[in-house]
């Protein structure tokens, strides 16, 4: 874990799952982030309540909104995150907010295909639109070699589910729009690391586990826990280097089919 070292890091998504665990497992690293923003759609609701009382606790942590169904909202946070680093840049963006909605083939609606897309894939392009520039200043500005997590890099969290390949637990959960959405996902993490590699900047999608989170629990019993999760998932960041841009990895760093 000790491997992974960015100064700044920003997660989707934080009030809750895994990315308030992600957070928490951050931020009790040895050598912390300097900065760790902490975004959700409501910071002053009660879902938000776990990680305000986590933040109090850990001055690295930055709270602030942000709605990826918004793109205004995505600008306003990115302003806020420059006026924070003061000329840094971002080291590493975790698109993490996502959602699920069960449905089966013949009972899946195109309003529920088309908001899971919206939150699940188009978001995650939004973001990466905006926070670009401050990804290639952190690039820039890095006396490291190569690309890595600490560098510069985008982590978009995927899923199994949408491995055209496997069909992570069909049998749980058909969940159509949700498994759509990742695979598209995917793909557009692969767009991403064609485009941004002559930028040195790291892109990969990434399968957290099948994991007890509220999310998680809707298709069955999950046999992995939060912790467990992110522990491994960190490690694995660490690891990642050029090599892995463009890839589609579970959290142990093992290649998922796509």
């Amino acid at each position: 874990m000790e491997q992974l070292n960015p100064q700044s890091v920003l997660v989707t998504g934080s009030n809750r799952g895994l990315g308030l665990e992600l957070v928490r497992q951050l931020v009790k690293k040895s050598n912390p982030p300097k900065w760790i923003f902490a975004t959700c759609r409501d910071p002053a609701g009660p879902r938000a309540q776990d990680l305000k009382n986590l933040a109090a606790e850990h001055p690295q942590i930055v709270i602030m909104a942000l709605d990826t169904d918004d793109p205004t909202s995505i600008k306003a946070a990115a302003a806020k995150v420059t006026d924070c680093l003061k000329g840094a840049g971002l080291n590493l963006l975790i698109n993490n907010a996502g959602i699920v909605k069960i449905s089966s083939l013949e009972t899946e609606t195109p309003e529920n295909m088309a908001e899971t897309y919206r939150t699940n894939v188009i978001g995650p392009m939004m973001v990466v639109q905006v926070f670009i520039s401050l990804l290639r200043k952190a690039a820039k500005q890095s006396p490291l070699k190569g690309m890595s997590c600490s560098k510069a890099a985008i982590i978009n969290i995927s899923s199994e589910a949408g491995s055209i390949t496997n069909v992570l637990v069909w049998e749980m959960g058909h969940v159509i729009a949700y498994r759509c959405s990742k695979c598209a996902l995917n793909m557009l993490s692969k767009c991403q690391s064609l485009h941004l590699a002559k930028d040195d900047i790291l892109c990969v999608a990434l399968h957290p586990g099948w994991v007890q989170t509220d999310m998680g629990n809707t298709m069955g019993t999950p046999p992995l826990t939060m912790e467990q999760s992110l522990r491994a998932v960190l490690r694995t960041l660490g690891r990642l280097s050029e090599k892995d841009t463009g890839t589609f990895i579970n959290w142990e760093g093992d290649p998922v089919p796509l």
